[in-house]
């Protein structure tokens, strides 16, 4: 099992890159960024929750495999919708 700090490390790499990315952009832009890496990381949560899922069926590990497969897949819808919206402020006259 991973150490309870590691975490901790994952969470401020993960703040340091959103940081870099944002940087410098408007409002706008900086809410299809997000919005797009959140939607492609949903993605890719989901295709390794239902591939480890598929994997570990009948072992003591596949009910939380499973349930991250369907969270993960609920946070693809969502974030589709985040990121469709989210294309549409590009769309809009700067105020």
């Amino acid at each position: 099992m991973a150490e309870a700090g590691a975490g901790r490390e994952f969470q401020a790499q993960a703040d340091a890159a959103l940081a870099g990315l944002l940087e410098g952009q408007a409002a706008d832009e900086a809410a299809l960024v997000l919005a797009v890496l959140i939607n492609r990381a949903a993605a890719r949560l989901h295709t390794l929750g239902r591939g480890e899922a598929s994997a570990r069926k009948g072992q003591p590990s596949w009910p939380v495999w499973a349930q991250l497969q369907n969270a993960a897949r609920t946070l693809v819808l969502h974030s589709s919708t985040c990121r469709d919206l989210a294309q549409r402020l590009g769309a809009l006259p700067r105020e």
